[in-house]
């Protein structure tokens, strides 16, 4: 029987959520997030690991992946895992794609019953949905434009899940500019650029996300410009994201700013007080978070102003603090929690190498490790957590964050704080130490007053 790609990829996504819920936040995301299922049998899977964790994988992880399969499949399965350069041999019965061209999934919570809808993105939140209703019939292309956190992947993801509820055989693709940009990198490299271009033009609803990142990608914009023109005139439907609308994005080529603004542009703008508190009530609700009552919840609203991810990361952080102290919810602790470091009493500062120190010896690495080259998920996880409480800690721009990381480039840095930010809306271990370590910076730094 031969297991076709999307049954390949549903059979990996139920089993990675056995997997989650067998270990730690920590463990998954150091050792079995990279993994992928290659391929399937009768009564085998074919597990890919990365070369420098195939043999722990192999000793420490086996059994757990074949409990944690037979579970998600309901038969019992023999697990093979395999280097991540492994193609199956003609008698497998499964086909794959590569790694980088595989349609990634949509985020299950990004849906349009999930957003909450205010003044400052009702014309953005209509617009996307016309669009998954009607693809390419109401507005093409579809351009959001905000800054960072204020819900526009939430809409791209929202039209991709509407899609396959509803959209019966269209096929919607999701990327970021950074995954687009090394797709085609590789592909080019490679010598499979028809591959590439199959992948992202053989669609009938494109999703990009953060196309200002494509500034002085040269190559890289003039292979988009083509895959726009592609899609729209064959009577594709375009929508992609930004933190700053067409007219401002100097940074890119004329003729694809033009493109961009040649349908309609809509903003998506941070939410009034009323907007975050009911952000904030349905996330409870969704995360199954318990104890907070309203009083505490327009507190957190009442603090957080910036965008929803920080109202997502601040609810967390109560959650944290009161599930380590055992103290129960509270405006009172809300206002303790929140005010931290921004206190006007007590403003405080910290510094690179005082969170490349701390994250090094709480993950059991060093400093060099962080900032060199070392690709090992322990140390990479690491990295990525100390890049994330720099920018939340300190505020610098991505490219010096990257420059004090080995000279790493700013979608590295975007990826790594996307990647941790999207831990802690967990109630996790990992969650739970990233946090730790934010507290333990904030409490040790120095006062500027001093």
């Amino acid at each position: 029987m031969r297991v076709s790609q999307d049954e390949l990829q549903e059979s990996w996504r139920e089993i990675q959520a056995e997997l989650r819920t067998a270990v730690t936040g920590l463990t998954f995301h150091l050792w079995l997030e990279s993994l992928e299922l290659a391929a399937r049998d009768r009564d085998t899977i074919y597990v890919r690991a990365p070369r420098h964790t195939r043999t722990l994988v192999e000793e420490r992880y086996a059994p757990l992946l074949r409990d944690a399969a037979a579970r998600a499949l309901g038969a019992p399965v023999a697990v093979t895992v395999v280097a991540e350069d492994w193609v199956p041999p003609p008698s497998a019965d499964a086909k794959t794609t590569p790694r980088t061209l595989q349609e990634p999934a949509f985020n299950p919570k990004y849906t349009f019953e999930q957003f909450v809808i205010g003044d400052g993105n009702r014309l953005a939140h209509a617009a996307a949905l016309a669009v998954a209703e009607q693809p390419a019939q109401a507005y093409n292309p579809l351009f959001l434009h905000g800054p960072p956190g204020l819900g526009k992947t939430h809409l791209l993801h929202a039209v991709g899940n509407y899609l396959r509820r509803f959209g019966g055989t269209i096929a919607a693709r999701y990327a970021t500019s950074d995954e687009f940009t090394t797709a085609f990198v590789k592909a080019v490299r490679g010598g499979d650029i028809d591959e590439f271009r199959t992948a992202f033009r053989d669609v009938d609803v494109l999703l990009l996300d953060d196309v200002q990142f494509f500034a002085d990608k040269v190559r890289t914009q003039e292979e988009f410009f083509h895959t726009f023109n592609a899609l729209y005139e064959t009577g594709c439907q375009l929508v992609v994201s930004s933190d700053r609308p067409p007219a401002e994005m100097g940074a890119l080529e004329r003729r694809l700013v033009e493109r961009f603004a040649s349908g309609l542009v809509a903003s998506v703008e941070p939410p009034s007080i009323e907007v975050r508190l009911a952000i904030l009530r349905k996330r409870a609700a969704l995360d199954g978070i318990a104890g907070f009552d309203d009083a505490t919840l327009r507190e957190v609203a009442r603090q957080v102003s910036s965008s929803v991810r920080a109202l997502e990361g601040a609810l967390i952080r109560i959650v944290a603090h009161a599930s380590l102290r055992d103290e129960q919810p509270s405006p009172d602790l809300a206002a303790r929690v929140l005010a931290g470091p921004q206190s006007s009493q007590r403003p405080r500062e910290t510094t690179v190498a005082e969170i490349q120190s701390l994250t090094a010896s709480t993950f059991g690495t060093s400093c060099q490790a962080l900032i060199g080259r070392d690709r090992r998920p322990a140390v990479a996880f690491a990295r990525q957590v100390a890049m994330y409480l720099t920018r939340e800690l300190i505020g610098v721009s991505l490219p010096t964050i990257g420059a004090a990381f080995g000279g790493r480039n700013h979608s590295t840095v975007l990826h790594a704080h996307r990647k941790v930010a999207r831990e802690l809306t967990k109630a996790s271990d990992l969650a739970r130490t990233v946090l730790e370590l934010k507290e333990q910076l904030e409490l040790s730094a120095p006062d500027r007053a001093e």
